[in-house]
């Protein structure tokens, strides 16, 4: 019975990656999700799955305090593995194709003010401080995912142009203008790439063994950099990319190009800029106005 169920779960995880191409993390999340309904539900084979089996986990999550995006993302991946079910006949139909997720309450993008993220781009005396710098400057200057840095080669590269071509979510490519001065520190690096050990010939940003640089790595960089800066140390790859965003829409960019230079399916996702916009404009309303506070008599 165990087997069964898990043959199932794995055919559907593999069309998942192989043919929808959900990302590595997608995957992974939804492996685990499975494997813990499967626990749930005693391993039944999914034509025996209930709507009361997915009602009663959803109810199991809450009551263990997961968070509604957890809860979300489970739904997901259960009704997912079902429809999957449906299409190989191995269930009449999804019994969980009714249930909705639970409300999430909605997160503004946490942004880093100008004057630090320009703070994380002063040179310090780091032993790869020109690879690491270059890299912040692409992140930031071009909005790009932890991810999408570095996964960059080579021949995504055209410096004349100021230009990358970007790999994203769901194996979207798209092409992201740099500004002069990434561009700069970009060709700075790649003299001084040759220079050193390298093994992985197309990857743009390598570590000290020669090989492509994890996120990993860039994420501890980013903290040390901030350590030494005194930037907020709660910055992150993804707090480069939501300021990146921030400041192009504080200077007037239109929503429709943040868009397109983020790599957003929806518009939707972008517009969650706008409010952090208006959020910080209260802000600095009721810090500076000479009426802000006061009641109207």
């Amino acid at each position: 019975m165990k087997g069964d169920f898990e043959q199932s779960v794995a055919a559907y995880l593999k069309e998942l990656a192989d043919v929808r191409l959900a990302s590595h993390h997608t995957v992974a999340a939804y492996k685990r999700d499975l494997s813990a309904f499967g626990l749930h539900c005693k391993y039944l084979p999914l034509s025996q799955i209930t709507r009361v089996h997915a009602q009663d986990w959803l109810v199991e999550g809450h009551a263990a305090k997961l968070a509604a995006s957890t809860l979300a993302r489970r739904l997901s991946a259960l009704k997912g593995l079902l429809d999957y079910a449906v299409k190989t006949a191995i269930c009449p139909l999804n019994v969980a194709a009714t249930l909705r997720p639970p409300k999430q309450p909605a997160r503004l993008p946490r942004t880093l003010p100008p004057e630090q993220t320009m703070a994380l781009l002063q040179p310090t005396e780091a032993v790869y401080d020109q690879r690491d710098l270059a890299l912040l400057a692409v992140m930031y200057g071009g909005g790009l995912r932890v991810s999408e840095a570095v996964g960059l080669n080579l021949f995504d590269i055209d410096l004349p142009s100021c230009e990358l071509r970007v790999l994203g979510k769901g194996n979207k490519q798209r092409v992201v203008p740099l500004p002069q001065l990434a561009a700069d520190l970009l060709s700075d690096w790649l003299d001084a790439r040759q220079l050193g050990l390298v093994k992985d010939e197309q990857a743009v940003f390598l570590n000290r063994f020669g090989d492509r640089l994890s996120a990993r790595s860039v994420q501890r960089m980013i903290k040390q950099r901030a350590l030494l800066s005194g930037t907020d140390l709660s910055v992150t790859p993804h707090r480069l990319r939501h300021s990146f965003a921030t400041h192009l829409l504080a200077g007037g960019v239109d929503l429709r190009a943040i868009q397109e230079l983020l790599g957003h399916a929806s518009l939707a996702t972008t517009e969650r800029y706008t409010h952090l916009d208006i959020v910080k404009l209260t802000e600095v309303y009721d810090k500076t106005h000479p009426r802000a506070g006061r009641r109207s008599e």
